[in-house]
């Protein structure tokens, strides 16, 4: 986790206090449970409540669970010490019939589950932008691109509106990626639950919102894990495909849109004059570095027997890192749309600039129905769209200058195919599709 690239509301979630507040919070909730079956003293479990609140988790009391741990070299059984000093004797009836991955893995649901709710959070406000510009520029004309290559002409709110469409998509896949990570795994040493009782997973699966793993073999299964962070993986690369869009749109030889500069900003250390879209070239980088967690996520997946522990450290850095990362992207991307600068003047000048050319298949298909074959109607558009591309010449008029054409086809017919209302006489279909 860097900090340049880090959001409070989500690296919050991720903290040594929060993290240590769950696994209390678990441990308490399976005490209750247990003293409800009569395994443990009710007294027990009030204490345990009562006394174990007085606990911060501050820094004084993370140093000193990092000390124990020095000595113990175990995690949560430096926990347990810790706790043990504040609550006292009723300390001996937490985790009972319990194993640190009950803990551990319970606790990286929790964590995941609230880090997927401010990435929701975060999608949602970004498609709200994405969708205002996309209605501001609704019937904005700009020449569509196929290999980078001038085609025929769409709308800058049709670009919108497709990016609008794939972050619905993709809020879709995070909200069913949540409901699979959700699970409690509570069930003792290799999940069989010969020490605990599975009415004390449910209990705490309960109060903690999550479901109850079905069979955790003492860890939740990394399939789960794989396909959660697989969907931030595809989430990133959707934000990498929109400020890939915006970096184009902004090179000087298009400038159809730029980033928001700010006054007092500076794009270069050696030239004044520089305008960088700095912040997509960001957006860029950070979802190269939330695809590259999938990969680990998914060969956490194959894990010795019941259980081992390889899964952990990779976890330890997958599962801040990544969330924190794309929720700090979304709000990138979101400002960046809210405050993109669209220039209608260039997208206009863009259309126009290689002379009609793209209105050559409305040609070819009016050659085709007027008698000549697909090849010959093909060949003929073609002559006069390189000599247009060649001369900077203007295609309607060759077009008319080419008896081949003109026996085919009258003067008026040929004003007609020029009329660029026709290539958006369904832009109203798509955005009702997409928006409602």
């Amino acid at each position: 986790m860097i900090p340049r690239y880090s959001r409070k509301v989500m690296t919050d979630i991720w903290s040594q206090a929060s993290k240590y507040r769950i696994w209390f919070e678990i441990e308490a909730h399976a005490t209750d449970a247990l003293a409800e079956l009569g395994v443990v003293p009710h007294s027990a479990a009030k204490a345990i409540w009562e006394r174990g609140a007085r606990i911060a988790f501050d820094d004084a009391d993370v140093e000193r669970i990092d000390a124990i741990e020095r000595e113990v070299k175990h995690d949560v059984i430096a926990f347990l010490t810790h706790v043990a000093e504040t609550v006292g004797p009723e300390s001996r009836f937490m985790h009972q019939g319990m194993t640190s991955s009950d803990v551990l893995d319970t606790t990286f649901s929790v964590q995941l589950a609230r880090a997927s709710d401010v990435l929701l959070a975060g999608i949602d406000g970004l498609m709200a932008a994405i969708k205002a510009r996309a209605l501001e520029h609704k019937f904005t004309p700009a020449i569509g691109r196929s290999h980078g290559i001038h085609a025929e002409p769409v709308t800058f709110g049709l670009k919108l509106a497709q990016a609008y469409a794939e972050f619905a998509r993709n809020r879709e896949r995070l909200a069913a990626a949540r409901r699979e990570i959700a699970t409690c795994a509570i069930s003792g040493a290799v999940g069989t639950f010969a020490n605990i009782d599975p009415r004390v997973e449910a209990h705490v699966a309960a109060k903690l919102g999550l479901a109850v793993e079905p069979v955790s073999t003492q860890v939740i299964p990394r399939d789960r894990h794989a396909m959660y962070f697989a969907t931030l993986g595809v989430i990133a690369s959707s934000i990498e495909r929109l400020a890939i869009e915006i970096r184009h749109l902004q090179r000087t030889e298009v400038l159809e849109a730029e980033e928001f500069f700010s006054p007092g900003q500076k794009g270069s250390s050696a030239m004044p004059h520089k305008r960088n879209p700095v912040l997509t070239e960001n957006l860029t980088g950070l979802a190269r570095m939330v695809r590259s967690y999938a990969l680990p996520a998914m060969e956490n997946v194959a894990l010795w027997h019941e259980r081992d522990i390889s899964h952990s450290s990779v976890e330890r850095y997958i599962g801040p890192d990544a969330t924190i990362t794309l929720d700090f992207a979304i709000a990138r991307l979101t400002g960046v749309i809210e405050k993109l600068v669209v220039y209608p003047k260039n997208m206009r000048k863009n259309l126009d600039r290689l002379g009609g050319l793209h209105n050559s298949q409305r040609v070819l298909l009016a050659l085709t129905q007027a008698g000549a074959s697909r090849e010959d109607s093909y060949r003929l558009v073609q002559r006069n769209a390189m000599k247009t591309w060649e001369q900077a010449a203007d295609f309607l008029t060759e077009l008319k200058a080419d008896p081949d054409v003109m026996r085919l086809l009258t003067a008026e017919a040929l004003d007609a195919m020029f009329d660029e209302a026709y290539h958006f006489k369904h832009v109203d279909t798509i955005f009702t599709r997409v928006f409602g």
